[in-house]
């Protein structure tokens, strides 16, 4: 039986009892990531692009330690402030993902902060078509 392994990218900030990623065989399965600079540990972008680039880049490093990319995903979880985003989501999400995409859930949420989405996934190491 595989066991859980979890994985932790280069300065990763972990605001609670959780790990960034934990791998089960080929299943990853990342925790929200939203926002939060790597550098500073601090909530950063003024636009909702802005943080939803971030949040991208911050679920991509959780991936990359655990040897996937944003390609391995099979499913995305995305949670809005505002569903006013919803149009500017999925205009970056395209050029996050490629066909076929992952499945998604977008849902308004109370979010902490300022922090206006955050983002969970899970991936399947190497069933991606781009590496």
């Amino acid at each position: 039986m595989p066991q859980k392994q979890p994985f932790y990218p280069e300065k990763a900030f972990v605001g609670g009892p959780y790990s960034p990623a934990i791998s089960v065989g080929d299943q990853v399965f990342v925790a929200g990531q939203g926002p939060i600079s790597p550098s500073t540990q601090q909530i950063a972008g003024d636009t909702f692009e802005d943080q939803l680039e971030l949040t991208f880049s911050n679920v991509d490093a959780v991936l990359r330690a655990a040897g996937c990319t944003l390609d391995d995903c099979v499913k995305v979880n995305v949670y809005l402030s505002t569903m006013s985003n919803f149009d500017a989501l999925n205009t970056i999400y395209r050029q996050k993902f490629t066909a076929p995409f992952p499945v998604r859930t977008t849902v308004q949420a109370e979010l902490w902060g300022q922090i206006q989405v955050e983002i969970d996934v899970i991936a399947v190491r190497g069933c991606g078509a781009r590496k």
